[in-house]
């Protein structure tokens, strides 16, 4: 994420205005690339000192360092030296302990012998793995401008995600594999039922602890919104000190993700495999249809029904970062429903605040395995 100096973003009349790029700033991000590009196979602190120096060009400052900041990131910067550094520094010491009071260049040059190297390759061996020595090896692969600015579009109101109190996202066709994203990400939602659904989300600034943590999750869920039919989300972001709201929509310039792919965690993969041996009675249905309640939606993750017996079935809904409160409002809004056959099942990692858990509920609470055994006894299952 971007530091919150460095955002190229202002507050105007309680809206959150960002500078996203576009095909105006093309020229620059081409010199830009090719700067860069120039300090492949050199030691980082050459590129990083490079790019500290004005670009032959006419730049705007703040799109600048989000650019920078984003390429550098792409890039990878790897420890080259004909042998590793410790075993350059383990040889000098021992030469500079054995040869005590003679030159320098004198000690360099019989360590530099003991490991069969020249000296200038033992001097290069000695600091390669500190960070600004290691070698920038540039992108994986090329980029255009134009990707770049997207890509750095997206990192802006990533950044700016992070700092929300609460977003909301208005959106048509193609919702559930982005509730399927969040619930993955383990963020605090609901989507409540309307022409089209609002997802509601607590941000990072409404939770007590993991705040990063937590605020990365949501960033990573602003590229699956391209693939909806139309959206529309607002936030209550923290600026410089500042609070204002942050909108965005359908045609913003921002990198869409690969198309989505209906997959499982590994967590809720294991869950189905150990519950299949647990209770060979028991079927458990991937992604059951949602099911409306006092005016939300709930997406649960699975149904867990008696093969002989239709009329015991429940649903199962793994949830990641919550509190207290949130369970509370969820539980009130199940009981208006009449809702009482849905089973939670708690990260206890991903608690964001201390409080007790709401009294009467079918909840279980795991660490890193969800027991199928306590799944079953919520479900009034004995064995």
């Amino acid at each position: 994420m971007l530091p919150d100096a460095a955002i190229p973003a202002r507050i105007q009349s309680g809206r959150v205005l960002p500078a996203f790029l576009d095909e105006r700033d093309q020229p620059w991000l081409h010199v830009l690339i090719d700067e860069v590009d120039r300090f492949c196979g050199r030691p980082l602190r050459e590129l990083q000192q490079r790019l500290r120096e004005p670009l032959p060009c006419a730049v705007p400052h703040f799109k600048l360092r989000a650019a920078i900041q984003f390429l550098l990131r792409m890039g990878n910067a790897e420890i080259k030296s004909e042998v590793s550094p410790a075993e350059a520094r383990e040889a000098l010491f021992v030469e500079a302990a054995m040869q005590a009071g003679k030159p320098r260049t004198a000690i360099v040059a019989s360590a530099a012998s003991t490991l069969g190297l020249a000296p200038a390759a033992l001097e290069r061996a000695l600091f390669a793995d500190l960070p600004g020595e290691r070698i920038f090896t540039g992108p994986s692969s090329p980029v255009s401008p134009h990707e770049v600015a997207l890509r750095v579009n997206q990192l802006i109101a990533r950044s700016l995600l992070v700092r929300a109190s609460r977003v909301r996202i208005r959106a048509e066709g193609a919702l559930r594999p982005v509730v399927r994203q969040a619930k993955l990400r383990g963020l605090i939602c609901t989507v409540e039922d309307g022409q089209p659904p609002v997802l509601d989300l607590s941000g990072p600034y409404a939770v007590f602890r993991r705040t990063l943590l937590y605020g990365r999750a949501l960033g990573e869920l602003l590229p699956f919104l391209g693939w909806c039919a139309r959206f529309e989300l607002t936030a209550i972001c923290m600026l410089r000190g500042q609070e204002g709201e942050l909108h965005l929509q359908s045609g913003d310039p921002l990198f869409p993700a690969s198309t989505p792919k209906p997959f499982d965690s590994k967590l809720e993969a294991r869950f189905a495999r150990d519950l299949k041996k647990a209770a060979p009675d028991w079927d458990l249905v991937r992604e059951p249809e949602p099911v409306r309640a006092d005016g939300t939606i709930i997406f649960p993750d699975f149904l867990l029904r008696h093969r002989f017996d239709s009329s015991r079935q429940f649903l199962v809904e793994v949830l990641g970062f919550w509190t207290p409160e949130y369970l509370q409002r969820k539980l009130s809004l199940l009981r208006a429903a009449k809702l009482d056959n849905l089973i939670l099942c708690l990260d206890e990692e991903r608690c964001c605040a201390d409080g007790d858990l709401p009294s009467g509920a079918r909840v279980v609470r795991f660490h890193r395995r969800i027991d199928p055994e306590a799944v079953l006894q919520a479900a009034g299952w004995s064995g």
